[in-house]
């Protein structure tokens, strides 16, 4: 079996857990890393279910000035907008590399409920960091082609992991595997950046 700890193990990092809408809980495999991983940090929202960007804004910028190593930010669904956000206003320099999972199209009334339309726009700056956005061919929250543009956008690589749903609990990913192995190659080319 694939072991994930190999990615951790001389880790001089923290990975920066960003839940979206709802937070990922017990069994979400946000959490499930939360757990199992020894170097994680997690965000903290005020009000999970009725978002406001400033608020998430000001919380994930305190949790980022809290924490002394260099970060790899790891967000699901709408934090991945807020992350956005996050990056076009502040200095990015503690970020060094973001894995953006399951972007939910807050400028689509079609696939996201109305409490989340105050993060649109979504920011299509340039990300200063290295970054991989994830989706699913099947996410009810976006569609494909809206994930890869906004990867190219942020010049992040791309992937379309099939149909798996939004990546989240419903998803039932567990610990996450095939994605452990998207961050490695996002941690490897980090490294390989430094030399």
């Amino acid at each position: 079996m694939y072991h994930p700890y190999r990615i951790t193990k001389t880790m001089k990092h923290t990975l920066l857990i960003v839940p979206g809408l709802g937070d990922s809980t017990t069994g979400h495999w946000q959490d499930n890393w939360l757990q199992y991983f020894p170097n994680t940090k997690k965000v903290v929202q005020d009000n999970w279910n009725q978002p406001q960007l400033q608020d998430w804004l000001k919380n994930l910028d305190t949790t980022i000035k809290s924490i002394e190593t260099p970060i790899v930010i790891v967000a699901h669904s709408l934090a991945v907008s807020l992350v956005a956000h996050w990056s076009q206003q502040n200095d990015t320099e503690k970020i060094i590399g973001a894995l953006l999972v399951a972007p939910a199209d807050v400028e689509s009334a079609e696939h996201t409920p109305e409490e989340i339309w105050n993060f649109a726009p979504i920011p299509l700056s340039k990300l200063n960091y290295p970054s991989i956005v994830i989706t699913s061919s099947n996410d009810p929250y976006i569609s494909v082609e809206r994930a890869e543009f906004l990867s190219q956008k942020w010049g992040s690589h791309f992937y379309n992991v099939g149909p798996k749903g939004h990546l989240n609990f419903a998803s039932q990913l567990g610990l996450w595997e095939e994605g452990q192995e998207i961050l490695e190659r996002l941690l490897q080319s980090i490294n390989e950046n430094k030399n």
